[in-house]
């Protein structure tokens, strides 16, 4: 089973931070930066059922600048397969829906069953990367696990949350997104082995364009098949402008434009014979009539009506 594990590079507990030249950011002088711990979590559980399955691959992802590399490695030296570094202009500066975008553009070309998040990172401890995610793909997700386990058959996941006194169990069908809390695990130490096998291992660099999106970090536009033009605005289903069908134009304009209402005036008066004088619901608001000037006065049977407004015995059709 492949299973990728997002991380996000951030500032050590232990350093002094420090508000830096522009309000918005911190200085970075000085900083050392380590993996979230939380996502340290979730790779040691990817890790663990690679184990226990005796296959699969766990493939580290982070979106950040070139220094982001070495959380990559810090990953790789605890047992990742394989790493990939999301490094464009695009994600400079990028708010967590357009992080959450780019994550999921590179599940779709990975194709995992299972992806697993730490539950928040620990310097903005914002808690939503793995949810918007899973929202942009349409998986189903699971946030603050504190156990889990692959069905036999490999289709589903049980996954277990702490709530007050108990857990609450879910059975998640694959694939899905998990967000890991502390107590799902210990995470392992790297071993000397491992830090030398991490020098070897891949790091790919993947930028905007080799994931289809667009210089902004949204989803590039796609053309229509043999370059046809979409419809103008007001077009109808077959294309061509005008009245005709008017399905892509909303009700309310339509009603505001007279086209409901004058139609049904005419329809009703067709049937009737009614004179074009009458006062009709749908008109009642633009009368100055003493109808409109006595609004409750419809509110009454419409016996009353007759003898107040001098309307029909049979109500108007609404249209």
């Amino acid at each position: 089973m492949k299973i990728l594990v997002p991380v996000k590079q951030v500032p050590d507990t232990a350093t002094q931070v420090k508000i830096g030249a522009d309000p918005k950011g911190i200085d970075t002088a000085g900083i050392t930066w380590i993996v979230s711990p939380y996502d340290e979590y979730a790779l040691e559980e990817a890790l663990r059922i690679k184990e226990k399955q005796g296959q699969g691959e766990v493939v580290a992802v982070t979106v950040g600048p070139e220094r982001a590399k070495e959380a990559l490695r810090s990953c790789l030296a605890m047992g990742a397969d394989r790493a990939l570094h999301l490094s464009d202009p695009a994600w400079e500066n990028a708010d967590s829906l357009t992080v959450a975008r780019a994550l999921a553009a590179v599940i779709k070309q990975e194709a995992p069953p299972l992806v697993l998040f730490g539950r928040q990172a620990i310097d903005d401890d914002m808690g939503a990367m793995s949810a918007q995610v899973a929202e942009v793909l349409g998986w189903p997700c699971a946030s603050w696990i504190m156990e889990e386990t692959i069905s036999e058959d490999g289709k589903s996941v049980r996954a277990g949350r702490q709530v007050e006194g108990a857990l609450e169990i879910f059975t998640i069908p694959l694939p899905c997104v998990l967000s890991a809390q502390k107590g799902l695990n210990e995470p392992r130490y790297p071993t000397l082995k491992g830090i030398m096998g991490a020098k070897k291992k891949e790091i790919k660099d993947v930028k905007a364009a080799d994931l289809g999106l667009a210089a902004d970090g949204a989803p590039a536009p796609r053309g229509r098949a043999g370059g046809a033009a979409a419809a103008p605005p007001g077009a109808n289903y077959s294309g061509r402008t005008g009245r005709g069908r008017e399905g892509t134009r909303p009700i309310a304009q339509r009603r505001r434009q007279g086209d409901l209402e004058g139609r049904g005036r005419e329809r009703w008066r067709a049937r009737s014979g009614a004179s074009s004088k009458m006062i009709e619901p749908g008109a009642r608001r633009r009368s100055r009539g003493r109808c409109s000037a006595r609004p409750r006065a419809w509110r009454g049977s419409w016996a009353a009506r007759r003898k107040r407004c001098g309307s029909p015995t049979r109500p108007p059709t609404r249209v």
